[in-house]
């Protein structure tokens, strides 16, 4: 086993992290312990299965990485890094935010960063399973899908690989109660994937604007699961999804409202907090979390 320190840059809220990802049964976690078991899959399709134990504070963030995997130690430790992102500082975040009308949320709920999902396919696979769908069965999918055609490793769950998805008939994922059309969104993508259609790591290397072009032209992939795929799997810091429910609540309880604001309300107002409107998003989910 190898065991790497990591110090990261300014605060960050590891307790939150845990809490979020807590929140998707196929995830690992211990919060009494304060860690998180993390899949990785190298490019030889090795699976890695790689420990992240936070043992400073919020103010003070330390971490410990650990895996039992003796080789490809700076690939596995620069995954991990990047999938957390300890290299932004988000006291640059904060420090931003105290000039504008969320600077209180801020205040509240500091260090609060983007974690990102451990895989490119499968976050895309995740979001689209769950565009509208409450979470509870949202989430009662994703795990049935992953259980069903995945792998575990150590207590962990990989998703599937496209190519294994590619080859299942819709009725495969009928019988776990998608819809028809949710069940060939999965399964087609998963093929255009699988013949080189569609390349994420290529794709993950565009601004925004063209991955929303390129995933959009994909049928059952719409603004919502771009935005989500972006933020969650890219980590991009300037997302602001103007449509999603929980913004519009969370704007409509700081703002006194008797009903949701429109869109372009949200759109107009957000404007003023780029370049950082994703941790905007995040701080007002996790206002109405609480």
């Amino acid at each position: 086993m190898w065991k790497e320190y990591y110090h990261a840059s300014g605060m960050y809220d590891f307790d939150y992290s845990l809490r979020r990802l807590d929140m998707d049964p196929l995830i690992r976690t211990n919060f009494k312990e304060r860690w998180v078991d993390v899949p990785v899959r190298l490019d030889d399709n090795d699976k890695v299965v790689v420990r992240v134990n936070s043992e400073g504070t919020t103010e003070k963030p330390v971490f410990t990485v650990m895996s039992d995997h003796d080789e490809d130690q700076d690939i596995i430790f620069e995954n991990i890094r990047n999938i957390f992102q300890w290299d932004k500082d988000l006291n640059d975040v904060h420090q931003f935010f105290q000039g504008t009308e969320l600077a209180m949320l801020f205040h509240r709920y500091q260090g609060t960063p983007i974690v990102r999902d451990f895989d490119l396919y499968g976050s895309l696979m995740k979001a689209i399973i769950h565009q509208q769908l409450n979470m509870k069965f949202a989430y009662t999918l994703s795990t049935r899908f992953v259980q069903k055609y995945g792998e575990e490793v150590d207590g962990s769950w990989f998703y599937p690989t496209p190519e294994k998805v590619a080859e299942l008939e819709y009725d495969d994922l009928r019988e776990m109660q998608f819809s028809q059309r949710k069940a060939e969104y999965v399964i087609d993508t998963s093929r255009k994937i699988a013949n080189g259609e569609l390349d994420l790591k290529q794709i993950a290397k565009q601004p925004n604007e063209e991955v929303l072009k390129t995933l959009g032209k994909v049928r059952g992939i719409g603004p919502w699961t771009v935005q989500n795929w972006l933020l969650f799997a890219l980590g991009r810091d300037d997302l602001f999804p103007a449509a999603d429910i929980g913004i519009q609540n969370a704007l409509k309880k700081m703002w006194n409202l008797d009903e949701k604001p429109a869109k372009k309300d949200i759109e107009k107002k957000a404007e003023g907090w780029s370049p950082y409107r994703s941790y905007a998003a995040l701080t007002l989910w996790r206002s109405i979390e609480d």
